[in-house]
């Protein structure tokens, strides 16, 4: 599974398009940015911190219309990108981010 930290607004406009054509970043990278179980916590904490109303998503890499592609980023290691949009039928659970009384996003066990 791969994952997508979301912006309450944008998963609400993903909701109502039945897909995600991207974030501002995305889109001007070209490509949706993931995270593998073990990148999440790094991805909610360096581009996220703060943030309250966040919904995390996990995503069927099976499930995708368009080409993921494994690129190299922070420091080499491998991201999952995915070159056109989201449909939310790769979508497979969700959940909201609750910060903790120090700023830093509380994930779900098996993603810490």
């Amino acid at each position: 599974m791969i994952y997508k930290i979301f912006r309450g607004a944008e998963w609400d406009e993903a909701r109502a398009a039945d897909r995600f054509a991207g974030s501002p970043v995305d889109l001007q990278d070209g490509f949706i940015h993931f995270s593998t179980a073990a990148q999440a916590a790094e991805t909610a904490a360096r581009h996220f911190a703060g943030v309250s109303g966040l919904v995390l998503a996990e995503i069927d890499p099976d499930r995708l219309g368009a080409p993921l592609i494994w690129e190299p980023s922070r420091g080499g290691a491998l991201f999952p990108h995915l070159y056109g949009a989201l449909p939310l039928s790769a979508v497979v659970r969700t959940w909201i981010l609750p910060l903790d009384p120090d700023g830093r996003h509380r994930l779900p066990a098996g993603l810490r």
